[in-house]
């Protein structure tokens, strides 16, 4: 039996991607898991149905990422609908690319709103819900600790500032066992950066071992980090990205 069995789960944007490859992956261990969809309910049923299929449990929830209350309310109710709350992987996040200069206060606004408030607020409300010795893990990105280029500040600013909440969250949370860590994905083959786009090769080149990593690869390690196994790591930022931040 898995070291995550009979424990559960909330994923922020688990409808796709590398959320969705850590829904599947949390309940292939034993975990109960909900995970939020703000838009295309069909992908967020798709995944419900693969892991029913598989033997798991999985239920979706409407939020947006970047309304605080709705996050906040989402953790009540997963709390309320399941018994109980142990882990919350906050992996919900938007992009946002081209010169600064053209970035507009709202699309800043928003911006911050999904990648950087909707975890913090996450992360505290699923706090007060978990008993002790309960697993966050938010998703970074290999951004974060080294610029690839021009053209990705703003979204740069927001993984880069999950590296200080993290730290931070880690003492406030510790006497409770509760631990607090961080992933950053490298270029990962998603639908959002998939290894056939245009600028693939250009990113495979700054990677060490020149090629993308799937969102399995990024899964396992936050199965590792929301274990028991983990128990030691906190406030720690583990790079999944081939070598990219090398």
């Amino acid at each position: 039996m898995s070291m995550n069995a009979n424990r559960v789960a909330l994923v922020t944007g688990g409808s796709r991607g590398i959320g969705a490859a850590i829904v599947r992956r949390l309940a292939a261990e034993g975990t109960e898991v909900a995970f939020t969809f703000s838009e295309r309910a069909d992908a967020a049923d798709r995944v419900e149905s693969e892991v029913r299929e598989a033997g798991g449990r999985a239920k979706a929830y409407r939020a947006d990422a970047g309304d605080a209350a709705a996050i906040q309310d989402v953790v009540g109710k997963v709390a309320a609908d399941f018994g109980r709350l142990d882990i919350l992987v906050a992996n919900a996040g938007i992009m946002l690319a081209g010169p600064p200069e053209s970035v507009t206060v709202d699309a800043f606004d928003r911006l911050i709103a999904v990648n950087v408030r909707g975890v913090f607020f996450a992360a505290t409300a699923a706090a007060q819900a978990m008993a002790e010795g309960g697993r966050i893990v938010a998703i970074g990105s290999c951004l974060a600790e080294r610029s690839a280029g021009p053209g990705t500040t703003a979204y740069t600013l927001t993984k880069a500032a999950l590296v200080g909440m993290t730290r931070g969250l880690a003492h406030d949370f510790a006497p409770r066992g509760i631990t607090v860590n961080l992933v950053h994905p490298g270029p990962i083959d998603t639908d959002m950066n998939p290894a056939n786009s245009d600028h693939a090769n250009e990113q495979r080149a700054k990677v060490a071992l020149r090629r993308y990593g799937s969102a399995d690869e990024v899964a396992s390690a936050v199965a590792y980090l929301t274990s028991p196994a983990a128990r030691f790591v906190t406030g720690a930022a583990l790079a999944v990205d081939g070598g990219f931040a090398a």
